[in-house]
């Protein structure tokens, strides 16, 4: 790719760190114990998860000293337990890129008690009208990275609550057949990165131990107008959306059902819409409460808007992301080519309107 915008540098560490960041997970996978502990919600963490955020905030930290952060993780476990402190410090170490001039570019942290406090500026960053913050989920889709499927490496640059770049590492796309399955998986290569620079379109490239690869300018979607063109990306075994509930808006529409890529990993599915044949991604959350966190979705939903794609709540409205943590004035999600978003945002108000009569 030739890019050379105002973004230039900040989407070169970007890459970089990220790729770094994803070579780290694939050295993890190799092991048999996995270093796994609880979090507080159940869901599964591992070492890979401290190491990644640690190199990934280091990188950029170390560049652009005055932004902020907003991290999945704390570095409370590790502070608790010293075996799992040691293996996720041999871990982020450890891990560096082939090439000297790439590795060069990047920074990471020196001792123990540094990595410590660089994860922790993850988890006190906010993104705020007037903040300019790094959005980051060093491994997106653990319960399926446990498995060896797919899952991702995510960081974005939210600027005044507006996503500026994207940057999606999946180790394990293999795109072969044109689609993404959790179980068909690279394992010879390095995956592939999705990345997006607002205003300039959206790009892959396959991922290495070394230097980045040159990056191919990826096509805009299909804008369909017949639903029943649309195939669909969700995740069947999601607890917080209402997947039953997906399949009467796709009954409604006349579209095929069930969904042609069933992935675990949020920002997976956005890649499925980029490149794996996917058209339209919709969440309408089992609880009128839930919010999504933000690391979910920035960046990923900047690629798909880059490619011609609308992302709205339920109701239509745009996303906000300038208000914390979460995307707290978001209900429910619709993704979709800007030529049938709207139809889709009338199918399902239909559909969950018929559902509240029916109770």
């Amino acid at each position: 790719m030739d890019y050379s915008g105002p973004y230039a540098k900040e989407l070169e560490l970007a890459c970089l760190t990220v790729q770094r960041a994803t070579l780290l997970t694939k050295k993890l996978l190799e092991a048999v114990d996995k270093g796994t502990l609880g979090k507080s919600d159940d869901s599964p963490v591992t070492i890979a998860d401290f190491a990644a955020q640690a190199l990934i905030i280091g990188a950029i930290h170390n560049a652009f000293p005055d932004d902020e952060f907003v991290g999945e993780e704390d570095s409370t476990a590790l502070r608790q337990d010293e075996t799992l402190l040691e293996r996720t410090w041999e871990l982020a170490s450890t891990s560096r890129l082939d090439d000297e001039a790439s590795e060069s570019l990047l920074y990471a942290p020196q001792s123990r008690e540094e990595m410590l406090e660089i994860i922790d500026l993850g988890a006190k960053g906010q993104c705020t009208p007037r903040s300019r913050a790094w959005v980051l989920d060093p491994v997106d889709g653990t319960a399926t990275f446990m498995k060896n499927q797919q899952y991702a490496v995510c960081l974005s640059l939210v600027e005044n609550g507006q996503q500026k770049i994207g940057v999606l590492g999946g180790p394990n796309l293999n795109l072969e057949d044109g689609r993404i399955q959790e179980e068909v998986t690279d394992q010879d290569g390095y995956g592939h990165q999705v990345l997006a620079v607002v205003g300039e379109g959206a790009w892959i490239r396959k991922m290495s131990t070394g230097s980045l690869l040159p990056a191919t300018k990826l096509d805009p979607v299909a804008q369909i107008m017949d639903p029943s063109e649309i195939q669909f990306v969700d995740c069947s075994a999601a607890t917080s959306s209402n997947f039953e509930l997906h399949a009467r808006v796709a009954k409604r529409l006349g579209a095929p059902w069930p969904p042609r890529a069933d992935l675990w990993a949020a920002q997976l599915r956005y890649v499925a819409i980029a490149i794996g044949g996917c058209h339209v991604l919709i969440k309408v959350p089992r609880k009128t409460s839930y919010r999504s966190k933000i690391w979910d979705h920035s960046g990923g939903m900047l690629i798909a808007q880059e490619l011609g794609v609308t992302v709205t709540d339920l109701s239509g409205n745009p996303v906000d992301c300038s208000l914390g943590r979460t995307l707290a004035g978001c209900y429910g999600m619709v993704v979709a080519p800007a030529s049938i978003h709207g139809r889709i945002v009338e199918a399902i108000r239909d559909t969950m309107e018929e559902s509240d009569d029916d109770e």
